[in-house]
């Protein structure tokens, strides 16, 4: 079983404000099919209200972020699925909920996770 992250930023997503109640309740259907199906691990949405801060080996909370993280938002999911089709069919699924296309990317294989 490897993990995968689906994800898409919120620019993606463009939906007229009157359909995100159905965008949301499609995409919280899909959610449960992956909890049903045992393959959900974790997921959600950005807090965009909530500025990112860096935090180094001391504790030092520095305000801002890597400059090439700065516009990290949207919806993330990770599952743990068999194979990268099964994954990507997961992210048809949850492109076709949230009327945007969805990006898939691997996580490298960690024993301990």
């Amino acid at each position: 079983m490897a993990k995968y992250l689906i994800s898409f930023p919120s620019s993606a997503m463009v939906v007229p404000r009157e359909e995100l109640p159905a965008v949301g309740a499609a995409a919280h259907a899909v959610l449960q099919d992956a909890k049903d199906a045992g393959v959900w691990v974790f997921g959600g949405g950005i807090d965009e209200s909530i500025p990112a801060v860096l935090v180094d080996g001391a504790g030092t909370v520095i305000e801002g972020t890597y400059p090439q993280t700065r516009q990290i938002d949207g919806g993330y999911t990770v599952l743990e699925v068999s194979s990268r089709g099964e994954a990507l069919e997961w992210a048809a699924k949850f492109a076709a909920a949230c009327r945007c296309a969805q990006e898939v990317r691997a996580f490298q294989y960690d024993p301990a996770s």
